[in-house]
């Protein structure tokens, strides 16, 4: 693995005290990523190289997700200079953040590789690299950070005064690695910003484009990625529509359930999950 040119390490980032809250990836993201990344993968693997091809957070739909315990135990194993091939929508916002902070404490240089979609969460762990090489046709992504609160006037004032420090915090991040001022920083991140290959490392967010026949992408591993996109749409508008997480998610494997005991396959397209949502999401509103 070469590193040609690298950044400085920006600063570790804040963690909340206490874990109460997740902070999520907006939902049309998501919708964005089966457009651009979906299915996208690197064509070689090495021993120093850490795949992170998964919302980042547990996923109860892949029975995987990009974790900071996981990518800790990784970093022991190699032990040296490590490559990490990256393409997410994003996820939970504070697991990307701990796995940044990991990343940033390795003592070996990190060169992070964007295959595909770096969006939400998954650009705070692109930060931590040395070095970061992104496709042409790859796109980075930043927002503020974005969870789902209810409650009156106060209690969403509180939430917003909560978020405003891990805000401050990733602006200070995205600045230094860039050299952009923070209030344009600030502003990209109000405006949810994407920013293509090319405009990310005229930007400063990226060192280098990555060539080309280096990524591929893998028709039936975009198809699962399709099907579980519909999965996390359904979870996510269960919960705004006041279900708590865990209760959405055994509303969605009911509905999973149903489906695979009438098809032989296991398959059922966008159109029935999405009826089958909405009568869900009537029931629950009457």
């Amino acid at each position: 693995m070469t590193t040609p040119s690298t950044s400085a390490r920006p600063a570790a980032l804040p963690l909340p005290a206490r874990r109460g809250v997740n902070a999520y990836t907006p939902p049309a993201v998501f919708d964005r990523w089966i457009e651009h990344g979906a299915g996208v993968r690197a064509l070689g693997i090495g021993d120093n190289v850490i795949t992170m091809f998964d919302s980042v957070g547990e996923d109860p739909w892949t029975g995987g997700g990009i974790t900071a315990k996981k990518v800790a135990a990784q970093l022991r194993a190699i032990g040296g200079p490590v490559e990490i091939q990256l393409n997410s929508p994003g996820g939970d916002m504070f697991e990307g953040i701990a796995i940044y902070n990991v990343l940033r404490e390795h003592p070996h240089p990190v060169t992070i590789k964007v295959m595909g979609v770096a969006a939400s969460a998954a650009s705070i762990i692109a930060m931590a690299g040395d070095h970061v090489e992104i496709g042409a046709s790859s796109f980075l992504m930043i927002h503020n950070c974005w969870i789902m609160a209810v409650g009156n006037r106060n209690a969403l004032r509180e939430a917003a005064e909560w978020l405003e420090p891990f805000d401050a915090a990733m602006t200070s991040v995205y600045a230094q690695r860039t050299g952009l001022a923070a209030d344009v920083i600030t502003k990209m991140l109000d405006d949810e910003t994407w920013l293509s290959g090319s405009i990310a490392i005229e930007k400063g967010f990226a060192n280098a484009l990555l060539p080309a026949d280096q990524i591929t992408v893998d028709e039936a591993i975009r198809s699962e990625d399709r099907r579980v996109n519909e999965l996390r749409g359904m979870e996510r508008s269960l919960i705004k529509a006041g279900l708590s997480r865990d209760d959405a998610r055994d509303r969605v494997d009911s509905i999973r359930g149903k489906r695979d005991a009438a098809s032989d396959t296991g398959e059922r397209d966008a159109a029935d999950l999405q009826a089958s949502l909405a009568d869900l999401l009537q029931t629950i509103r009457a």
